[in-house]
């Protein structure tokens, strides 16, 4: 039996759920690397005067910053921060870079309005629904060859779901947080399930709104291939037909997965906030590991970085 259109709205409110319980748990990892950066600068102090560590070496004394323990726990986490930070940047920007690469190869499909959506040159049957900011929909001129027209309306209403939800921008940001926040696995199975969760959705939005309801969009999904879609792109697959067909999709939020995600963002969260309370960390205006006369050590430095200019110099092409 099809799915009744209350399964559709039960499968659309979840899928909702899991992409905001994505963000929750990422906005709650955010604030604990933020204590834990904001923690870390505070404890550190500098000054001419500020005790900290010294050893010789050729008769030459060299400073390394003094911290207690509490400062070098805070320090490791601010690290951590720092590093899922920066993980989170990189995600980010491969996600714009792909949509950018996605771009230039649309255009040499020769795209071109076809009423609503964007009509390009291939013989493969295709249609998704893709980026970022303004979502579109694509069809292949394959897929007109191929396709019944009540079962290119399904397809269409299928996609036009897509494209209302923001689904493409809304599956980029869960699989950055997915990416960047590696020390929680439950971000990477909510960014998975919700993949699926916005396709069934979006099956159910066609069945509803197309003519022959869910026979017609399963004999449309037969017609396009396993092949991946456009990174970025949300769009057919023929693995769904067995739930058009009445088959209750099954899948349980991992609870372990969840309390065990969101106790290792309450325990940074603490341990950086009470760590940050007894964490200190002093420095002199000598770099750490540096000379305490900066000018010996500039002097010393001239020999080497003369050399390896001189080496990049002669490796160039035509030396």
């Amino acid at each position: 039996m099809p799915s009744s259109p209350r399964d559709g709205a039960r499968i659309d409110a979840g899928a909702s759920r899991l992409f905001g319980l994505s963000v929750v748990l990422a906005a709650g990892a955010l604030v604990a690397i933020g204590v834990a950066l904001v923690d870390g600068t505070n404890a550190v102090r500098v000054g001419p005067r500020e005790p900290v560590g010294h050893f010789q070496v050729l008769h030459e004394s060299f400073t390394y910053p003094s911290a207690n323990v509490a400062a070098i726990v805070l320090l490791v986490l601010a690290g951590l921060g720092l590093f899922v930070l920066l993980r989170l940047t990189w995600s980010a920007v491969a996600e714009v870079l792909a949509q950018r690469r996605f771009s230039r190869a649309v255009a040499a499909q020769h795209p071109r309005p076809y009423g609503d959506v964007i009509l390009v040159d291939d013989d493969e049957p295709r249609a998704f629904c893709a980026g970022l900011l303004r979502p579109q929909i694509f069809l292949s001129t394959g897929t007109l060859r191929q396709l019944r027209d009540d079962e290119l309306e399904a397809v269409l209403a299928h996609e036009a779901h897509h494209r209302r939800r923001r689904d493409p921008l809304r599956i980029a940001v869960a699989r950055v947080f997915g990416h960047a926040f590696f020390f929680l696995p439950i971000l990477r199975r909510l960014s998975d399930r919700y993949c699926a969760m916005a396709e069934l959705a979006a099956d159910d939005a066609a069945v509803r709104t197309a003519p022959g309801g869910s026979a017609t969009l399963a004999s449309a999904l037969l017609s396009f291939s396993a092949t991946a879609q456009p990174h970025g792109a949300v769009g057919i697959a023929p693995e769904r037909v067995d739930h058009l067909m009445g088959r209750t999709p099954s899948w349980q939020l991992p609870a372990a997965l969840l309390l065990a995600g969101s106790a290792t963002i309450v325990v940074l969260g603490a341990l950086a906030w009470q760590a940050g309370q007894m964490a200190v960390v002093r420095a002199t205006f000598s770099l750490p590991f540096l000379s305490t006369r900066p000018c010996v050590m500039a002097l010393a430095l001239v020999p080497g970085i003369l050399a390896a200019v001189a080496v990049t110099y002669l490796r160039r092409p035509g030396r």
